[in-house]
C-alpha cells in the first residue's frame, strides 16, 4: 500500500510550515531512498508505524522499530531503507519554513537525527489527518494544510527524545492511562506513594516512567493542572478571594500559589484577573 501527496512549493510562503509532500507506505520491502547531500532542499520526518527499517546518519547505521523517527535537516544526505524480512508501515513528510532551521536548533534537534516518539498515537493521527487533507484539497485550503502541518510538527517537536535515552524502556502505558486521574484530582493533596501504587509500581520507578513519559516530573504536571485551575476560577469568580482560590487549588499558602502563578504566567494572580477579567 502506498499513499502519497505532493504539493506545490510556494516561494515566499507567507505560513511558518508547509508540506511539500505527505505519505504513507505499508508492505513495501523493496522501500530504499538514497539522496545524496545538497539535493532536497525541505526537512524530512520519517516514522515507523510497525515493521523494521534503517536509516544511515553520520553517527552510523540505526535499526527503526515502531515509534522511531529520523529526521532529515534540509540539504542532508538521507539513506534509508525498509528490512526485507519484516518490511516496515512508514509515515512521512517533507514540510518547508524559513524559521524552522534556527527553531530546531535551539531546541537542539540538529544534535541528533534518529528519534523515539513518547505518544505514538497522537502523532499518527496528527499524520493521518494531513494525508487526507492534501490527497483531498492539495493546495485548495492552504491555511488548513498549514494549521494541520504545524500541528504535526509540534507533536513531533514534544514527543521526540534522542532514541538513545528511550531503548532501556518504553513509554509505559500505565503513566498516560494515570494523566486524567491526575488532572482531576490534582487540587487534592498529592501523594506519590498513592499514585504509584495505582501504576503498580515504587515511588522511584514511578518517577522515573513519568519523567520518560512526559518530559518532566509528576509534580511539575499536578502543579501546572492546579495553575490552570486556578486561572479559570480567577475570571470565573471574580469577587473570591485569591486566597480562598489558592486554597482550592491546593495551596495553603497563599504567598507560595503567588509566587507559583508568578513564575508561570509572569503577573501576580490580581494582576492576571485585572488583565483578563473583560476579555
Amino acid at each position: 500500500m502506498r499513499r502519497q501527496a505532493h504539493l506545490l512549493t510556494l516561494a515566499g510562503s507567507p505560513y511558518l510550515v508547509m508540506p511539500e509532500s505527505v505519505g504513507a507506505y505499508r508492505d513495501f520491502p523493496d522501500h530504499s531512498v538514497l539522496r545524496e547531500a545538497g539535493v532536497l532542499n525541505n526537512f524530512n520526518i520519517h516514522y515507523v508505524a510497525a515493521g523494521k527499517g534503517y536509516a544511515e546518519t553520520e553517527t552510523g547505521v540505526h535499526e527503526l522499530r515502531a515509534g522511531d523517527a529520523v529526521l532529515y535537516f534540509p540539504l542532508q544526505r538521507q539513506r534509508y531503507y525498509s528490512s526485507e524480512d519484516e518490511p516496515w508501515d512508514v509515515r512521512w513528510v517533507h514540510f518547508y519554513g524559513e524559521e524552522l532551521r534556527d527553531y530546531l536548533v535551539r531546541l537542539g534537534f540538529h544534535q541528533s537525527a534518529v528519534w523515539s516518539l513518547r505518544h505514538r498515537e497522537a502523532w499518527e493521527a496528527a499524520h493521518l489527518a494531513l494525508l487526507e487533507e492534501a490527497e483531498t484539497h492539495q493546495l485548495l485550503r492552504p491555511v488548513r494544510l498549514s494549521m494541520l502541518t504545524y500541528a504535526l510538527f509540534s507533536e513531533f517537536v514534544q514527543q521526540a527524545v534522542p532514541v538513545s535515552d528511550v531503548k532501556s524502556a518504553g513509554t509505559d502505558r500505565r503513566i498516560l492511562d494515570l494523566l486524567p486521574d491526575m488532572q482531576r484530582e490534582a487540587c487534592a493533596p498529592f501523594i506519590l506513594e498513592d499514585w504509584a501504587a495505582r501504576a503498580g509500581v515504587s515511588r522511584h520507578y514511578f518517577c522515573k516512567l513519568f519523567r520518560q513519559a512526559m518530559g518532566f516530573s509528576p509534580m511539575d504536571f499536578v502543579t501546572r493542572c492546579r495553575l490552570q485551575a486556578a486561572k479559570q476560577w480567577l475570571l470565573e469568580h471574580p469577587t473570591l478571594p485569591v486566597g480562598r482560590i489558592a486554597e482550592d487549588a491546593g495551596y495553603p499558602s497563599a504567598s507560595y500559589f503567588n509566587k507559583r502563578f508568578s513564575a508561570h504566567e509572569g503577573v501576580t494572580p490580581t494582576e492576571y484577573r485585572r488583565l483578563f477579567g473583560k476579555a
